[in-house]
């Protein structure tokens, strides 16, 4: 079966979880702990991030990688369109996601906890966390403290990344106020990484992640509440609702998330 070395509540854990959902491919979750088995994960793909993915004897790292693979690997719903325009219009998209909504969201996230100094809490899953009012964002104190630490996460880069966001959030509503998907009639890789990436900026209402059932439909206040981006919201929760999975059931019926501790990074 599939191993899926992750954390919880990153994006680009999401993302690639829910392309193995859309593809109808069993898998487990190994559970990524903050910690000294960073050096497991060294061991086993010969880098320290997550998202990892184990078929077989084959190990895939980096979220991009992980898609592609899977496409050439099972075909059966494709991710990629076959149409050659759409094609690369769907991937340059997928980069363009992982780029701006993927790296604004952190930092737009990790500058509303770093504003809220008195609602920091430390989650991990089937952990009680504590309930973060107008804010979306729960992460590790340990991933938060190595988030923050560095260049990028001050004052004017927040302003910066929440500036981006909100352009592309428009952009993408007036997309989708005119079409059921980003790139033609069907869901791609770009719908994917798009709608799992989001999850920073508002994590999905429905039973997808396993937290604390305060923080679903929270947000990143300013983005997630803000009703010039309905139509973007109500698009990424249809797409979950017809694709995603419930936390407490992969395709072999249950979840696992039985690793050991792997790494300390998200992307």
């Amino acid at each position: 079966m599939l191993e899926l070395y992750q954390f919880e509540l990153s994006q680009y854990s999401e993302k690639v979880r829910l392309i193995l959902d859309f593809k109808g491919l069993d898998y487990r979750t190994v559970e990524v702990v903050p910690g000294v088995g960073q050096l497991d994960l060294l061991r086993l793909s010969g880098q320290t991030k997550v998202p990892v993915l184990k078929d077989g004897d084959i190990v895939i790292a980096d979220s991009t990688e992980i898609a592609l693979y899977l496409d050439r690997k099972y075909p059966e719903n494709p991710l990629l369109p076959h149409d050659p325009v759409q094609r690369g219009q769907c991937l340059l998209m997928e980069e363009w996601a992982d780029e701006s909504i993927g790296l604004k969201g952190r930092v737009a996230m990790v500058g509303a906890l770093n504003q809220n100094p008195g609602l920091r809490a430390s989650i991990l899953p089937k952990q009680t966390p504590g309930i973060f009012k107008n804010l979306v964002s729960a992460v590790p104190a340990a991933m938060l403290d190595l988030l923050g630490s560095g260049v990028g996460f001050g004052g004017d880069a927040v302003k910066e990344a929440m500036r981006g966001l909100h352009q592309d959030l428009e952009a993408l509503t007036l997309i989708l106020q005119h079409q059921p998907y980003l790139i033609g009639d069907r869901p791609t890789l770009a719908d994917l990484t798009v709608a799992a990436l989001s999850m920073v900026i508002k994590i999905p209402g429905g039973d997808y992640l396993n937290i604390a059932q305060e923080l679903k439909g929270k947000g990143i206040p300013g983005l997630a509440d803000n009703s010039a981006y309905t139509v973007f919201f109500e698009w990424r929760d249809r797409l979950y609702r017809e694709y995603r999975r419930s936390h407490q059931q992969d395709n072999s019926g249950g979840s696992s998330n039985n690793g050991s501790p792997t790494t300390i990074n998200i992307e």
